[in-house]
């Protein structure tokens, strides 16, 4: 590396010495007052990036009165507050393509929101993005309450899954004298039915619903 090359000429570590003087030269921006304006002070919303220049007495005097949210309302301002958690940067729910017609269709529909940012690409007005029709998610599959034993138990007692405790109860008594034996007057040809429904019965009892 040549150290004498005249390319570190051009490098510059600390401001020159011209600055200050630039500074200096500027005036306070407050109407009368001739006094340097040493001081900057942000414009405000829909002027990010810009500011004014005041001599000490009058930065005080702004920065008291300083409101970004000047001119919001309440609505606006939480919107603001809720966007600012992710550094107000574009979000979309999963499967959400903000470049097809339909998101784009949305994201013109969308209003604009009352505060200015850089957005050349106008995507943070996309789908999914603040208070403006977040598309929502489709609904989780319907669970079975009961497992494939226990449905299968309900079933050989005729009854359905939203069947509670009184109600299987009473129906295993009705069955049991149905298929019992004395009950047909001593013919056997419904035991194994009438075992079915006592194992059913003592499954459902297992699974804590009688």
């Amino acid at each position: 590396m040549d150290l004498n090359s005249p390319l570190f000429d051009s490098i510059r570590i600390k401001p020159s010495c011209d600055e200050p003087k630039k500074a200096a030269a500027q005036t306070c921006e407050t109407p009368g007052c001739k006094n340097p304006g040493l001081y900057r002070a942000p414009k405000g919303r829909k002027a990010e990036g810009q500011y004014w220049r005041f001599c000490m007495d009058h930065v005080k005097a702004y920065n008291a009165t300083y409101n970004y949210f000047d001119g919001m309302n309440d609505a606006a301002v939480q919107a603001y507050q809720k966007d600012a958690i992710i550094g107000h940067r574009p979000t979309w729910a999963m499967g959400v393509n903000p470049a097809t017609a339909e998101g784009k269709a949305k994201a013109k529909a969308a209003p604009k929101r009352d505060w200015a940012y850089v957005d050349p690409l106008d995507i943070l007005r996309a789908e999914g993005v603040g208070e403006t029709g977040r598309r929502k998610a489709a609904p989780e599959p319907r669970r079975p309450r009961h497992s494939a034993a226990t449905l299968k138990a309900l079933d050989v007692l005729g009854l359905d899954e939203n069947a509670d405790s009184a109600a299987i109860k009473a129906q295993y008594k009705i069955l049991v004298k149905r298929f019992h034996p004395d009950a047909n007057g001593g013919d056997r040809s419904f035991e194994e039915r009438l075992r079915d429904i006592i194992r059913a019965h003592d499954a459902l009892r297992a699974a804590g619903l009688c």
